[in-house]
């Protein structure tokens, strides 16, 4: 139960589990709760040999806590010594009150009572932030340490599991139809439970170890990212069509997922005393967690495949955005072999036809008619060989085709534009599109003489 008052500036731990041996060590003639809390240095956890899947290592943050109080209280029961000890420091831990000791076999527990000294830290009370950090802790514990029920301020959790206590994350988060993410989770086995759910934000993570807020993740956190992206990244180059299109990196995945790892690590390291970030060596863990079929085949359809391959979507669009401009102009360059109508461009642009024909023969043909029906409101662009079937091609097929290129610059097309009224339509640089092909140029070959004979007629002018 941890207890948090503002008003008081007091904050006191307590714990039910097996109390503090009380018994006085023939070493230093001092009862053990003294020792570990009011004396430095007196952790027994150095011996690396030996393999501890637990949090603390040097003792030093009992003692710090204490040192940097103005008033530090402790208070165990141990059912096994049939005793009671309390104690009180003050001034940080320069003084040491009385200690007490009474008979007790009912039950074990553990209370740290304590005022922390605020001044030292710039501080007149224990702001709201404060309290926040050390209320979110208390469900820290929750979550993360198996079969303990916690309490704030006299109040029970509503956290039994980790999964619960993912789910305080995630709850809330809804995709753009305002569904819930679902989030996938693994009890992988005794020593690692894994979640993974859709981010929006980044790559996100959360994570400890041995009990301890990780904030910074590390070496766990990849060991477990590594192997959903590996079979995210299988299932994205399928639907991608083998990555023919937009190569999909490995990092533009791991931007799309929520990692939560709880896991307990042989004699972790870690980057700094606060043990925000944990670099021990995968290989060191004493452990593996070798993720389920199951579990990554769940991982991959709970919205992560989907958001990458939208943003593939959106990749490509802005790929072809940038070749279709839409810019309307007049004269345009670089396209070989365009005779390009006069009228092109112009406000008259909407009655202008652009003829596509099969190859430099065709386009031959198609420029003797011009000679009658005038250069002003037709222009004539060749085609080579076969044309490039774009229903079943990807963006990139497409990207770098010329030809297809080429037809939406002399068009003056606009990428992912619906062109469904007369207003859209004049926005081209062509108002219509004759396609010329093989089949019709006999058709073709007589079109300067029907023309001739078509304005020889009398209601000409339609």
């Amino acid at each position: 139960m941890l207890i948090t008052t503002s008003e008081r500036n007091l904050i006191s731990v307590w714990n039910d589990g097996k109390g503090i041996p009380v018994v006085k060590r023939k070493e230093e003639q001092l009862h053990i709760p003294e020792l570990l809390f009011g004396h430095l240095p007196t952790s027994s956890n150095y011996d690396d040999d030996r393999k501890k899947v637990t949090g603390g290592r040097n003792g030093h943050g009992a003692k710090l806590c204490n040192i940097f109080s103005t008033k530090f209280t402790v208070e165990t029961s141990s059912k096994e010594c049939r005793k009671k000890f309390k104690m009180t420091w003050t001034g940080n831990m320069a003084q040491a009150g009385p200690m007490k000791l009474s008979a007790n076999d009912v039950k074990d527990y553990t209370c740290i009572t304590f005022m922390p000294d605020l001044k030292k830290f710039g501080m007149d009370k224990l702001d709201a932030d404060t309290v926040a950090l050390l209320s979110r802790r208390a469900y820290d514990i929750a979550g993360a340490t198996k079969g303990v029920t916690v309490y704030l301020n006299g109040t029970r959790l509503p956290v039994n599991n980790f999964k619960d206590y993912v789910e305080l994350y995630t709850k809330k988060c809804t995709d753009e139809n305002g569904v819930p993410y679902e989030t996938v989770y693994e009890k992988v086995n005794l020593r690692w439970e894994v979640c993974v759910t859709l981010s929006k934000k980044g790559f996100q993570h959360l994570s400890f170890v041995n009990g301890i807020a990780t904030t910074k993740g590390g070496r766990h956190v990849d060991y477990i990212t590594e192997q959903v992206v590996r079979k995210i990244s299988d299932i994205v180059k399928k639907k991608n069509k083998g990555g023919r299109g937009v190569n999909v990196k490995p990092f533009q995945i791991k931007d799309r997922c929520w990692i939560f790892v709880n896991c307990l690590i042989e004699n972790p390291t870690f980057d700094s005393q606060t043990k925000e970030k944990m670099t021990l060596a995968a290989k060191k863990f004493g452990s593996t967690c070798a993720l389920s079929e199951k579990f990554l085949k769940s991982a991959s359809s709970c919205g992560i495949v989907d958001g990458v391959m939208n943003w593939v979507k959106f990749k490509t669009q802005s790929q072809m955005s940038k070749k279709t401009s839409g810019a309307k102009s007049n004269k345009i360059k670089g396209i070989p072999k365009l005779d390009d109508a006069h009228d092109a461009g112009t406000k008259l642009s909407q009655d202008c036809t652009l003829i596509l024909t099969a190859g430099d023969s065709a386009k031959t043909l198609a420029v003797s008619g011009l000679s009658v029906v005038g250069r002003d409101k037709f222009g004539v662009y060749p085609l080579r060989g076969k044309m490039l079937n774009v229903r079943d091609a990807h963006h990139k097929q497409i990207a770098e085709n010329s030809e297809i290129n080429n037809i939406i610059k002399i068009m003056g097309l606009q990428y992912s534009k619906k062109y469904a009224d007369e207003t859209d339509v004049k926005s081209l640089r062509y108002g219509r599109l004759l396609i010329m092909t093989d089949q019709v140029t006999a058709f073709i070959q007589t079109l300067p003489g029907m023309i001739t004979f078509w304005r020889s007629m009398p209601y000409v002018g339609t």
